[in-house]
């Protein structure tokens, strides 16, 4: 089961990306998060960043992070949200292969162990970003309501999070 735990589990797991320390992230050397879109910052059906994710972003700015968004969906919806922040995009990027990540770390010439990876899905953020040995955070999906393929995602991950609880590796819950 140690392949499993490698590739899935995330590094650490969090409510919200509110609940995640920026001054701590720049203090331990990240220089640049890689995030998911939809469900990660914003319900998938909210088209603008809210003044929350406004200011987060902010925040990471003045802390020296830079920002890439690597999304699944579409140009227009990326696109857009992303220009609003100022940020750098990926759309289609076919998470979890590994290009999407590796053309993010290449555009913010970071290495591995200055990015973090930010998303609500196991199959997709997680394991993309640990095969590529970045450092993992999962958050809570900001909706409970998904898109048929994500819907049979989390079928898969309810399954890998009960495995993970059962072993001792995790100790959150969620709400």
């Amino acid at each position: 089961m140690g392949i499993i735990k490698k590739y899935f589990m995330p590094n650490e797991y969090v409510q919200s990306i509110f609940q995640i320390d920026i001054d701590k992230l720049a203090e331990s050397g990240v220089k640049g998060i890689v995030t998911d879109l939809d469900n990660t910052l914003v319900g998938w059906d909210v088209a603008d960043p809210t003044e929350a994710v406004k200011t987060w972003f902010e925040e990471a700015r003045q802390k020296g992070i830079t920002i890439t968004i690597v999304s699944n969906n579409n140009e227009k919806r990326v696109g857009s949200f992303s220009k609003s922040l100022k940020v750098d995009y990926i759309f289609k990027a076919k998470k979890p292969r590994g290009r999407a990540f590796d053309r993010a770390m290449h555009s913010m010439n970071l290495n591995p162990s200055e990015i973090v990876v930010i998303g609500d899905q196991m199959l997709t953020d997680v394991f993309g970003g640990n095969r590529r040995g970045l450092f993992t955070i999962m958050v809570v999906p900001v909706k409970q309501t998904d898109g048929f393929i994500t819907k049979f995602n989390r079928l898969i991950e309810r399954r890998l999070l009960q495995h993970f609880r059962k072993k001792g590796y995790i100790k959150w819950e969620e709400n």
